[in-house]
């Protein structure tokens, strides 16, 4: 998943010794990710999407999601964590469905897929512009993020903070300052985590396609840099 060594070591070894409780853990069928998974099924057809990539894959809920609503579709998965793709395969997904891989370093040809999707994955990546980097040379139509928008997340009076030192192009500063130079947090519930926004790589998705079109998967206002906790971005390439 692209990690330093470390942070890489202990994001798999918190995965692999939560591996049976993964599903119950993170997936909920109200949460904001299956939210944007629902948004993304009804999306492939206005697409004309004949392949599916999905990186950061877990037990394979994406996976599984839209085999069941498209099972027409040529579905492939990336999961480095062993427990987890074994937990996918008894839910029901082959060995070719979902496979070893790495998201910083994707095995596939350019544009091999019509559409490469993630669901909360990049707030675990040391460096997810070289996933997004990724994500882009192997989509031939488009890429679906489903992420974080840590400067949309907490209370008013802190969001307004966190936003004011990001204008000021200081939020690195900031979070090393906060990590105590780690760059990175560790939760019971979510392993090693960064800080993360998906307007951090809107810039760099921009050059690539032609359009971007913005989802709150949570409740929010307006402006969804300010308020939404959470985001999904469906870019189009062509």
């Amino acid at each position: 998943m692209g990690f330093a060594s470390n942070e890489m070591e202990q994001q798999r070894r918190y995965y692999t010794e939560t591996a049976h409780l993964y599903d119950s853990m993170h997936l909920n069928r109200k949460d904001e990710h299956f939210f944007a998974l629902s948004f993304l099924i009804a999306s492939l057809e206005y697409l004309g999407i004949s392949s599916v990539l999905d990186i950061g894959s877990g037990t394979g809920r994406a996976l599984r999601y839209i085999k069941m609503n498209r099972p027409d579709l040529i579905l492939r998965g990336v999961e480095p964590v062993e427990e987890l793709r074994k937990i996918g395969y008894e839910k029901g997904l082959s060995e070719d469905e979902l496979i070893f891989g790495d998201a910083m370093n994707l095995h596939f040809g350019k544009e091999k897929f019509d559409l490469v999707c993630e669901f909360g994955m990049l707030h675990h990546v040391k460096r997810p512009e070289q996933v997004v980097a990724e994500m882009l040379r192997v989509a031939k139509k488009a890429i679906f993020i489903s992420d974080c928008n840590n400067f949309g997340q907490g209370p008013v009076a802190i969001r307004t903070i966190k936003q004011l030192i990001d204008r000021l192009g200081l939020w690195k500063i900031a979070d090393f300052i906060k990590t105590r130079g780690k760059g990175y947090s560790i939760s019971e519930g979510d392993g090693v985590a960064y800080s993360y926004s998906v307007f951090n790589n809107y810039e760099q998705i921009k050059k690539s396609c032609k359009q971007i079109h913005m989802l709150n998967t949570k409740n929010a206002g307006v402006d969804l840099y300010k308020t939404a906790s959470h985001i999904a971005l469906l870019c189009i390439k062509s």
